[in-house]
């Protein structure tokens, strides 16, 4: 299970959010001195978002991402970002800058037209952000525009829209989760290793070691499947989490 270092990106700062509300934002600071910390401490992966990208589509913090590929490049760390990708050009471009995958969430709901040509164009390097929501009638949906408005469809309908797309994973964040540090969905992410063949990235909650090896122990009940990777970033920004200690505790998997 890969361990994805997450740096959130707002008016070129680093920053982090709670549950995607930005009332509830918190800074820190230079975003390539986070990353230079990161890798100096042993990150293989960043995990970046234009959050005011995901908002508007306006990708003004696109600077700021290319400068961090740029800068992993050099020490052979990889990049996976995303945030207003709504253009097979904005793809193209990041991919162009290094970018190692290019994740796409709005246009999943929106335009699965587009995340199909994307993933055709650039195979194995898309990926779909699922960012999802429980209702009390149990059923999953996914959210798009940076979480303020929330997609009308189920989770298995997205899925099943973009089904054969040469897509590299599906990156799911549990938006009641992200940002709180009160621990992963895990019952989410079983259901959703059973419900694609894709690669499964995890997102949100993450608070200790203890959290990255239950992850790292869980698996689909009918499928058998792991996870491919998580994302972590306010236990790591806040030093609730080391990168050595998070790194061996997502080893067990493989």
């Amino acid at each position: 299970m890969e361990l994805l270092a997450a740096i959130d990106l707002v008016a070129g700062g680093a920053v982090r959010l709670e549950q995607g509300d930005f009332d509830r934002m918190r800074p820190y600071g230079d975003p390539l001195a986070l990353a230079d910390r990161f890798m100096r401490e042993g990150a293989r992966w960043l995990h970046v978002v234009d959050l005011d990208a995901a908002r508007t589509g306006e990708a003004v913090n696109r600077p700021v991402v290319l400068a961090v590929t740029r800068m992993a490049a050099t020490r052979g760390v990889r990049v996976q970002t995303g945030g207003g990708v709504r253009r097979q050009e904005d793809a193209d471009e990041l991919v162009a800058g290094g970018v190692e995958r290019v994740v796409l969430g709005t246009a999943a709901l929106e335009d699965p037209s587009l995340v199909r040509r994307c993933a055709g164009a650039h195979p194995g390097r898309v990926a779909v952000g699922l960012d999802y929501r429980r209702r009390a009638d149990g059923t999953v949906e996914a959210a798009g525009r940076g979480w303020v408005t929330e997609g009308a469809r189920p989770v298995p309908e997205v899925l099943e829209a973009l089904r054969g797309a040469d897509l590299a994973a599906i990156v799911a964040t549990a938006i009641d989760r992200d940002g709180m540090l009160g621990g992963p969905d895990e019952d989410g992410v079983v259901g959703l290793l059973d419900q694609t063949d894709l690669p499964v990235v995890a997102s949100g909650g993450v608070a200790a070691a203890e959290d990255l090896r239950r992850l790292a122990a869980l698996a689909g009940r009918r499928s058998g499947r792991r996870l491919a990777g998580v994302v972590v970033g306010k236990a790591l920004v806040d030093g609730r989490l080391t990168m050595e200690g998070a790194l061996v505790a997502c080893a067990p998997s493989g």
